[in-house]
């Protein structure tokens, strides 16, 4: 019974707090309890500062790095290349997403161990790709920017990694199993990877951006790309017999122990920051807007001017509100410069006789006698 009397007594309160605690999107301001300190207003486009798309374009150079077969053997460079195009989007000013496509090639030597090296020579491969990846953006400048640097902020690094699908297309010749040959018959090795689910890969890296104006960046980008495939480097079907020693294949899958083939690319881009505002999200940092602001409210110079116009009749109360600029000297005042008159008779208080009894001008402010 107790329980239940508390549960009703109880109800009412609750329903109020619910309903004090509320915010309707008719709000103007919010309550105390409410997200937010400013005016409630909806975030949508309109409500937007800064712009948050980008289209990129780059290219450079690729090397195959730790695979079977090295674009970089015996001090010489086997050059490659790779090209990008990317539609960005930057979700704060710190985390940004990427859809990104890449297009590329590299060349890759090796030599086999022992006779077999001896027979075939130094073998060569060539890698053709086609990369699709959801990547993310770290704006690593905009998270270690100290709060009192008010230079001007031009050069950002970021830090990349995402996932995504990839088909690539390998050959692989060499003067012995691997060549063009009708006596015997044989022919180069080669690899077609379809892009599927078995086609994962992997790629992280950094950048370093340069904010040309509102509309351009410029950045210097280096990827490093895990293919998670023994395949990629063009050393083999990646079968059982390519890493059984005894088998009478070639062993190109076996001279880097990896089960992976990865690749490493360094690349020049820009950026076409799409939209109408001045700025861009991902070139503002929140934290030193507020602290700049709050430094130039503390060095900002201001006069404050009173009684522009003076005090003429000296009673205290500047002429710029001052309601009777006249008033006789030694005369009490109210906020407005009025004299005081307690009695309210007409006759100020300077004056008056009788301050607290009524009383006409003629007799100062007292009541006459009767008799």
């Amino acid at each position: 019974m107790k329980l239940g009397l508390l549960l009703l007594a109880t109800l009412p309160i609750a329903t109020y707090a619910q309903d004090s605690i509320a915010v309707t999107s008719n709000d103007k301001y919010p309550n105390t309890f409410s997200s937010g300190s400013a005016n409630v207003q909806p975030f949508n486009n309109k409500a937007k500062r800064f712009n948050d798309w980008s289209v990129s374009v780059g290219g450079g150079v690729a090397f195959m790095a730790h695979s079977d077969l090295k674009s970089i053997t015996d001090k010489k460079i086997n050059w490659g290349y790779n090209t990008y195009v990317s539609l960005d989007k930057q979700l704060t000013h710190v985390v940004g997403i990427s859809l990104i496509y890449q297009r590329g090639e590299t060349t890759q030597k090796a030599q086999l161990e022992g006779a077999a090296g001896i027979a075939a020579g130094v073998a060569e491969a060539k890698t053709k790709y086609n990369q699709v990846a959801l990547m993310g953006d770290v704006n690593f400048s905009n998270i270690f920017r100290r709060v009192d640097n008010h230079s001007t902020f031009r050069w950002a690094m970021h830090g990349y990694a995402g996932i995504g699908l990839m088909n690539f297309n390998t050959s692989l010749h060499d003067n012995n199993e691997f060549r063009w040959s009708t006596t015997p018959a044989r022919i180069p090795l080669f690899i077609n990877q379809k892009l599927d689910i078995n086609s994962v890969y992997y790629q992280f890296g950094v950048g370093l951006k340069y904010n040309v104006s509102k509309l351009i960046d410029i950045e210097a980008r280096t990827m490093y790309i895990i293919s998670g495939d023994d395949e990629f480097d063009g050393g083999g079907n990646a079968g059982p017999a390519d890493y059984d020693v005894t088998s009478k294949v070639s062993k190109y899958n076996m001279i880097d122990k990896r089960r992976s083939d990865n690749a490493w690319t360094v690349n020049l881009g820009v950026s076409f920051k799409l939209g109408k505002h001045t700025s861009h999200l991902a070139w503002h940092d929140p934290l030193q807007e507020a602290y700049y602001r709050t430094y130039v409210l503390e060095n900002q110079s201001t006069d404050l001017v009173v009684c522009e116009k003076g005090d003429l009749d000296n009673d205290g109360v500047c002429d710029d509100w001052d309601r009777q600029l006249d008033t006789p000297a030694g005369a009490r005042v109210d906020g407005a410069g009025v004299a005081l008159d307690m009695d309210l008779d007409g006759v100020i208080d300077l004056y008056d006789k009788c301050v607290t009894v009524p009383g006409p001008v003629e007799n100062n402010g007292c009541p006459t006698t009767t008799k």
